[in-house]
């Protein structure tokens, strides 16, 4: 691969795979990262850091409420846990090990589908003239 370095061959999207030396030794480390993670089932000490910054929502600048924090965490560290994620769904897609009423890191679910399945819940049982009550705890 290092041979082929600087070539300047763009892809459909006009990316250029490699273009230096330093791209490529990253790529190479990148790649015995995880397959010593694999092969040795241990994670490597940088990837259990991450570094939070701040990006900027919407409205004033000056107003810190208006950002939020986002974790970057090591590229490696992503690429292995989308390799691990690719092996292990379909077989878990298959055998139904996740519950349907799971919305939290599952495919097409979300925050927002939990809440509406829940609403869907409540008023349906309200429609029936059942007695509801409900209880929101915040765990800090």
């Amino acid at each position: 691969m290092s041979e082929h370095y600087g070539w300047g061959y763009e892809g459909k999207a006009g990316v250029h795979y490699c273009k230096t030396k330093s791209e490529v030794s990253v790529l190479w480390e990148s790649t015995s990262s995880c397959s010593r993670s694999w092969r040795t089932g241990q994670v490597p000490e940088d990837w259990k850091k991450a570094s939070v910054t701040l990006v900027f929502k919407k409205g004033k600048k000056e107003d810190p409420g208006n950002y939020r924090p986002v974790s970057l965490t090591s590229i490696p560290e992503k690429v292995m846990e989308q390799l691990i994620l690719k092996v292990i769904s379909k077989p878990v897609e298959e055998k139904k090990v996740i519950r349907s009423g799971q919305h939290g890191f599952t495919k097409g679910k979300s925050c927002l589908t939990n809440l509406m399945a829940f609403c869907d819940g409540m008023t349906g049982w309200v429609d029936e003239g059942r007695a509801v009550d409900v209880v929101y705890l915040d765990f800090r």
